[in-house]
């Protein structure tokens, strides 16, 4: 086979030849894989059956390339070895292929629901995702005790009582509980907390809760707080309202003015929440809204969340890998994944009809355990409300892209004065962490275009260099980094494993141990900067980067890409000396007792207990061990043969 022509023809008719032969040169290399893909596939056909499930693509590592769902595995399944009517993105996913598992569900509503959560749990990189994996706050109301508790809540459900959301944010449900606080006046503390209260705490002074810790509402008239709040929170505010009014009006009445102020703080408490939706939902009850806007190869999809009425906030949703994908089923692919992690309401509003959306509904009903609807909005308020959402797409994808823009100037900007061969997607930065060598701590942190990627970052118990020596600490660190680099991607062919550029927090001495370790493993193309302050360390910006070859470049003060380097060093500081003290505070409980192999953290209180220090444990004789309580013969002479084993 002839090789890829040098250099591009300058007449046309060379040009076009030269193109036709790179092309068959660049599909010719890649034949053998996508071969090796197609065998793995028709091999897992054959065992297939016409029903529906769910199926995965992995790759030689075993590693999830792509999730997906049939309605017949047998049929779509072996469409992927049909290479000649694929695209070049499923073409390019058949190519990695090397095996595949199968699920079998009941239904295909079911096996799309088993898709969205396998895609969650796996974040294939041929699959749509929805990048913002946090989980959502909500406001639960218990349902486990005589006087229920509100507050804020994240995580699993499992708890009795009434959950009320999703929030959009941490600062949405704190604003609404307190004013939910200071108008049904519900207990906020832990129920130990409650128990060992003897007086009212500050929150009853300030007349955000009724304090029935100590008796000060009976358990009746609590109970009717507690429904006026599900009232409420149910959407029926106009009649808490009312009701409110009714008391304040009979208490001024009665010359009870101290009750009847109280009540008008408790109103306030409720139009400041009515007031503080800055979206107009009345008359929608409980539904999601979700509009998308596509510009420039970029996706925002925008949500509205509506529960009783009233808007719980809004979210903007930057889904990830929606190349090629048609606009709809990316919306659909977010939905899915959405409703991983927060329950369906009863109506859902779309801007577009979504692909088999008969099915997402019977999917979304099986999830909520109750009938769930999707529609797009044509007149009304729920139009009005869809526009709103449209809009605030458009603008959430407008800002993402100037902040993109701004990030990617930086990059680039970032690869010229470091002297990259491209801008680096993978940044990775390093310092350590020590008090005179003792509890000593490496750290890295990860930084990409889209930010800083905090679950990749890791630290490093220092083993060996033990001593005040920064440099050999340094070493240490990138001696363990690289080895296991070189051992899992030797050819660097993976994401994720190597980086496009290490900085160092440090100078020429930090530099040239970094650099020593590298050559010692035969890395010799690494881009490795070290960052330094310079002659006078007490003033900002006047960094030194310094280069493998020697020389030193610095930055304007004023410079944005100064500023993100700072950022960046900052960063691997706080979270260096956070690994640092977080190994100090664990030292400072250790005890002597921990070293004793079988002995736990009961027998430990009760040895503690029973002697009063971990010294007169080591001095006690088999006796005395065997008369401690909790601690057997065999226990006992364990202990004893540890302390002892040299006598």
């Amino acid at each position: 086979m002839s090789k890829t022509p040098a250099g591009t023809p300058h007449n046309p008719q060379g040009a076009e030849r030269f193109n036709e032969e790179r092309a068959a040169y660049t599909v010719a290399r890649a034949q053998p894989n996508l071969e090796a893909g197609v065998t793995a596939i028709r091999e897992t056909v054959k065992t297939l059956k016409p029903v529906p499930g769910v199926y995965r693509m992995l790759d030689a590592r075993g590693d999830v390339l792509y999730v997906g769902k049939a309605r017949s595995l047998k049929a779509r399944v072996a469409n992927y070895a049909q290479v000649a009517g694929l695209s070049g993105r499923l073409q390019r996913m058949v190519s990695q292929c090397r095996s595949m598992e199968i699920v079998t569900t009941n239904s295909e509503a079911e096996a799309l629901l088993l898709e969205a959560q396998l895609i969650k749990r796996f974040r294939p990189p041929f699959n749509v995702l929805l990048r913002d994996d946090k989980s959502f706050p909500f406001i639960l109301l218990r349902g486990d005790h005589k006087f229920p508790r509100i507050h804020k809540h994240r995580g699993a459900r499992r708890a009795k009582g009434n959950y009320y959301g999703p929030f959009a944010s941490a600062g949405s449900v704190n604003t609404t509980l307190n004013a939910l606080q200071k108008l049904f006046l519900l207990r906020s503390c832990t129920d130990s907390f409650f128990n060992n209260r003897d007086r009212p705490c500050l929150l009853y002074q300030i007349k955000r809760c009724s304090a029935p810790c100590v008796d000060r509402i009976s358990e009746e008239d609590y109970e009717g707080l507690v429904r006026q709040a599900k009232d409420f929170l149910a959407g029926k505010s106009g009649k808490v309202q009312a009701d409110l009014e009714k008391q304040m009006a009979k208490a001024a009445q009665d010359l009870d003015f101290e009750t009847a102020a109280i009540l008008r703080d408790r109103l306030r408490a409720a139009t400041f929440i009515q007031g503080s939706q800055a979206i107009n939902a009345s008359g929608v009850g409980d539904a999601d809204v979700f509009a998308l806007s596509a510009k420039g190869g970029h996706i925002a999809v925008q949500a509205f969340f509506i529960r009783g009425g009233q808007n719980w906030g809004h979210r903007a949703f930057f889904p990830a890998h929606i190349k090629d994908i048609d606009e709809a089923q990316v919306l659909a692919d977010v939905m899915l994944q959405f409703y991983e992690e927060v329950p369906p309401p009863a109506t859902v509003l779309v801007d577009r009809e979504l692909p088999e959306q008969e099915l997402i509904e019977a999917a979304l009903s099986e999830l909520a355990d109750r009938k769930v609807q999707l529609s797009i909005p044509q007149r009304g308020d729920r139009r009005k409300l869809m526009e709103q959402a449209s809009r605030n797409a458009v603008e959430a994808l407008d800002r993402r892209l100037a902040e993109t823009g701004t990030k990617a100037r930086v990059n680039r900007e970032l690869a010229e004065f470091l002297e990259l061969d491209a801008p680096a997607e993978r940044i990775e930065v390093y310092d350590n962490s020590h008090i005179q060598g003792a509890k000593a701590v490496g750290a890295m942190i990860v930084a990409s275009p889209e930010g800083f990627e905090k679950s990749q970052y890791r630290k490093f118990n220092i083993r060996e260099a033990q001593t005040n020596d920064d440099f050999a600490m340094m070493r240490e660190v990138m001696q363990r980094r690289f080895t296991r680099a070189m051992k899992d991607d030797p050819d660097r062919e993976r994401a994720g494993i190597w980086p496009d550029l290490v900085l160092i927090d440090g100078g020429k001495g930090q530099l040239s141990s970094v650099m020593e370790v590298l050559g010692e493993l035969g890395i010799e193309d690494l881009p490795v900067i070290g960052i330094a302050k310079g002659p006078h360390h007490g003033r900002e910006g006047r960094e030194v980067f310094h280069f493998p070859d020697g020389r030193e470049k610095t930055l304007p003060t004023n410079s944005k890409l100064l500023f993100y380097l700072q950022t960046l060093r900052d960063e691997v500081h706080r979270f260096a000396i956070g690994a640092h003290r977080a190994k100090r505070s664990k030292a400072i409980t250790a005890s002597p007792l921990d070293e004793i192999p079988g002995i736990g953290p009961a027998r430990k209180r009760a040895l503690l207990l029973h002697f009063g220090t971990a010294s007169k444990v080591r001095a006690a004789a088999l006796e005395d061990l065997q008369r401690a309580p909790g601690v057997s013969d065999k226990v006992a002479q364990q202990i004893y043969d540890f302390y002892h084993a040299g006598a």
